[in-house]
């Protein structure tokens, strides 16, 4: 028998609990947890119509980013997050060796390729638990000038930054950092040890006062209670300002992780989280990122339509597989949906 949500529940949502007569969709930074699960909870056609309303209120234009991703430095990363394949904790079982920092001009010609491929946003991972200073990350900047000069939004994700770094990322013209929470502030623990909730929080911050937007978001199905699910994006969405682009991920379970026997995450909880996102962070981006390879296109689609505007667009994330691109074309085309142009240059569906 379905739950019937509290009246306190019923004002959260439809008034957005504070009283003071702003309307649902308008910018907040004070959500409780019961406010997200409330949400989250919703039914599914009443969720997706709320979402959709505030989606089409905050981004008009219709709209999907393409971002496409590469690993930079793959491998033997001291962190022991149990979803990573590029943890040297699980490196003898995954099988992925480790790979020194490639070098600028491959990097560069992979950007141009995803540019004529039709993406404007290119991001670069690199298996670190934190920067350090030197040639490296000296390579590192050298690739966002150049990514920039493309024309292309820069993205890059490279662990733990000080300030001093965050500002020299700044200086050479890069869009966002992307820094993932992955999951709630309580069930952090039981996926990574290494690094603390507020270690992400902190690079968070550091990036926000470099000028840098803001890439965050996290991962389902690790064994996380709805509740996480919640907090996640409670914690989220009470950031001042909200970070400018969400992703989010469905666990890919990797042989030789310790998630490795993990369920494939139900494509409806996907539904659930993208229009959740999207609710309480209205003028974000919401990025399909990681496991969207195993869902139908019938469930990509109605991810689009809980407020989803963005996805990861190449064959390959990091170590993991992702779609086809033509077959990303031909799903975004059959949704009805038009793919964000670069600035003065004009984008079809029908090819690259």
């Amino acid at each position: 028998m379905k739950k019937q949500m509290s009246s306190e529940q019923e004002t959260s949502i439809n008034h957005n609990g504070n009283g003071d007569g702003r309307a649902e969709g308008d910018l907040r930074h004070d959500w409780s947890a019961q406010e997200v699960v409330a949400v989250m909870g919703l039914p599914l056609t009443e969720l997706l119509y709320r979402a959709q309303g505030i989606h089409r209120r905050h981004h008009p234009e219709n709209t999907v980013q393409l971002a496409s991703l590469l690993s930079i430095k793959t491998g033997a990363c001291p962190e022991d997050c149990k979803y990573c394949p590029q943890s040297a904790h699980y490196a003898k079982a995954t099988g992925v060796d480790r790979e020194a920092l490639m070098d600028v001009a491959d990097v560069l010609d992979k950007a141009e390729q995803a540019r004529a491929a039709g993406a404007t946003r290119f991001c670069m991972g690199a298996a670190w638990r934190e920067v350090r200073d030197g040639a490296d990350f000296d390579a590192v900047l050298e690739m966002v000038r150049g990514v920039k000069a493309l024309g292309l939004e820069a993205c890059v994700t490279l662990g733990m930054l000080s300030q001093d770094q965050a500002d020299r990322l700044a200086e050479a013209g890069l869009t966002a950092y992307n820094h993932n929470l992955d999951t709630s502030p309580e069930f952090y623990g039981e996926i990574i040890s290494t690094r603390t909730y507020q270690d992400r929080l902190d690079t968070l911050a550091r990036v926000r006062q470099s000028g840098v937007t803001l890439c965050s978001g996290g991962i389902i199905g690790m064994g996380e209670s709805q509740l996480d699910r919640a907090r996640m994006l409670q914690v989220l969405a009470n950031l001042d300002p909200h970070p400018e682009s969400i992703p989010i991920n469905a666990l890919v379970a990797v042989p030789g992780t310790p998630l490795a026997d993990r369920k494939q995450v139900d494509a409806i909880d996907m539904v659930r989280m993208v229009a959740t996102a999207r609710i309480v962070m209205p003028s974000s981006r919401v990025r399909l990122s990681a496991g969207r390879h195993d869902f139908s296109r019938e469930a990509q689609i109605l991810c689009f339509l809980a407020g989803a505007n963005s996805i990861f667009y190449g064959e390959k994330l990091l170590t993991t597989a992702n779609n086809d691109t033509h077959e990303d074309l031909a799903l975004i085309r059959d949704a009805g949906l038009d793919v964000e142009a670069l600035s003065g240059v004009e984008r079809s569906t029908d090819s690259p």
